[in-house]
Formats: structure tokens, sequence, C-alpha cells
């Protein structure tokens, strides 16, 4: 199986209760048999799917979870994102153990997760809260964790987001995607989803040139802003251009936080100015891109051993902690691919 991975847009559940608890497991089900994983894997994705949900009732605080489809070329699996901002465990290793338990139970909840899981991956601290991600793919699957990956949430009140986010290889070309519809619902998300499309057909040139190729294809939208990075590890450079409020940071190896330029305009509308720029991004260093409904002020130092993580960990926890309700919200994470 491929390691790119393309995820759809998924929905959230609050999970405060057994009832959205079931309601959960019954979507992921769905699910599972609309993707056609089988009926074994269907059966164990709902193993995760309740074990997922019961943790969010029984430990969370502001436990929510996503479910959303993930596409390989020759396949297609169901993913659970499981965030919370509860007390934390302090060694998830030890708590994915049979037997642990911190409330009395059997304590086979974390253990059964990782067990039916394709791939999975976590971070937790004490005070800290729980980010929990799992996939579960038809059998055989050998999922190697995606180079970079995205999560987007709406504005509270709707059912879409304007914020969008891609990834794509472009004969070698490694590149990214972060996207705002100016404004909020369908016409964003209509927007956005024109930029997405856009980007996945491009020719394969350097960011600059795929922004101008956005922006051509968008005249008939609201316009967003947005910005493009490439990824080049052979050259250990970051090429980044950006139309917008689109913020993006490279965090070093080293612990050091650099902020990236985007020049003013909207992609789709009026004639901009589109520059590209070059950045050292070294083994090691990871690219984050966020829309403005992702505050900048978080810290990675807050944070300890999450720079560890996969990409999806990283933009599940960033947009917990940094995402605001009243705007869409985008993350995206990248890092040197493989």
């Amino acid at each position: 199986m491929t390691a790119e991975v393309v995820p759809d847009a998924g929905h959230w559940y609050r999970v405060e209760s057994g009832g959205a608890a079931s309601t959960v497991r019954r979507a992921a089900e769905r699910l599972g048999g609309q993707l056609g994983i089988g009926d074994n894997r269907i059966a164990e994705l709902a193993i995760v799917a309740a074990e997922l949900t019961s943790n969010l009732v029984k430990h969370a605080q502001e436990g929510v979870l996503l479910l959303r489809p993930v596409r390989s070329f020759d396949a297609a699996g169901v993913e659970l994102v499981a965030i919370d901002s509860g007390p934390g465990m302090a060694d998830l290793t030890v708590s994915s153990r049979d037997g642990h338990s911190t409330t009395g139970t059997l304590g086979i909840g974390l253990g059964a997760i990782t067990r039916q899981a394709s791939w999975y991956d976590a971070w937790s601290r004490p005070g800290l809260g729980t980010v929990f991600v799992v996939q579960v793919w038809p059998q055989p699957a050998v999922v190697v964790p995606a180079w970079a990956a995205g999560l987007t949430r709406p504005i509270t009140g709707e059912q879409v987001s304007g914020d969008g986010h891609a990834v794509r290889v472009a004969e070698g070309r490694h590149q990214v995607l972060v996207c705002d519809g100016l404004g909020h619902g369908p016409l964003a998300n209509a927007a956005t989803e024109a930029a997405i499309a856009a980007f996945r057909g491009a020719p394969a040139a350097p960011p600059a040139a795929v922004v101008q190729h956005l922006h051509r294809a968008m005249s008939h939208t609201r316009g967003a802003a947005l910005s493009v990075a490439e990824l080049d590890p052979a050259a250990g450079v970051l090429r980044y251009a950006g139309l917008g409020n689109i913020a993006g940071t490279v965090l070093g190896p080293d612990g050091t936080r650099r902020g990236l330029v985007s020049l003013p305009g909207i992609a789709g509308h009026q004639r901009p100015v589109v520059r590209e720029y070059d950045y050292p991004f070294p083994s090691g260093a990871t690219l984050v891109m966020q829309s403005d409904g992702v505050v900048d002020r978080w810290r990675v130092e807050d944070h300890p051993g999450l720079t560890g993580r996969s990409p999806l960990v990283i933009a599940a926890t960033l947009l917990r902690d940094a995402g605001v309700r009243r705007d869409d919200a985008c993350v995206l994470v990248a890092r040197t691919p493989a």
C-alpha cells in the first residue's frame, strides 16, 4: 500500500455521553461498509470506535472525535481522531497495556484499539489532555505514516468549512496547500474546493507558478487566501508562496521557530503579486501552516515531545489548543519526506 494518504473532510462529533458514543460507532460501521473494508475489519473498526468514544465519555473534558475516510491510490480505510482536554496520561505505553485502569474497569480499552488498528499514534501529558489517531484499513495492510497531514474544523453552527488543505507529489515535487475561502459556509467552501481541485491538477511547477494557476482557476469563486509550500529534501530547502493570511512556520530541529512570508492578496480576484521565498529546511525540521482561525500564539515547548509524533497528531493538538470556535480553522503539518 502506498504511503500517500489523501483524506476527505469527514465529520466531527462531540462525545459527552453514551448516546453519542453509539452514534459514532454506527457511523464508523456505515463508513467501513461504504468503503468496502470487509466484514471482519468492520467488526474490528466497531471495537476501535467503541473504545475511543468510551474513553472520551469516561475520562475526557470537551471530548471530540473526527471520523473520515482515508484513501491511497489502491485502497480506502477509516480514520478516527479522538481529541480531549482531560487529565492526560504520563505514559501511554503503560496505559495501553491490558489490565491498566484508572477507573476500576478491566482496563482493556487502549490495548484493544492498538491491536485492531492498521496504524495509530498518540500524544498525551498530565494536565494537557490526549490526542489519539487510528487508521483501520482492509487486511493485509502495511501503512506508513504520511509525511504531511492536516485537519479542518468549521465555525460553530456550520456544517462545512471554508478552510481546507491538500497534499500532492507531482513529478517528484512534494507540495502542500492550505486555503481559507472568504467568509464562511457553502460559498467559502466552494472557493476552497475549487482551489483544492486546481491544486491537484496543476502542472508540476514551483509554488509561485502553482499559486498563479490557482488564482486563474478560482476566478468564478468569491476568492480565498492560500499558500503553497514545497519540501525539497535533496536541497534541504522549503519553497513557499502565499497570498493573504495563511501563516507558515518552520520549526527547526534545534528548537528555533521561523515565520514564512505571505503577500497581501486574494486568489481569484484582482491581479495579485506572487513571489516565492526559499528557507532552510534541514532533516528533522517541521512545517506548520494554519488559517487565521488558529491563533499564532502557540508554543511548541508547551507540548513536551509533540514534535516527535506524526504530522497528524501535531496538527490535531495545535487545532485543539489554538483553534477558535468563531471561525473556520485549519492546521497542516509536514516533514521532510522519507
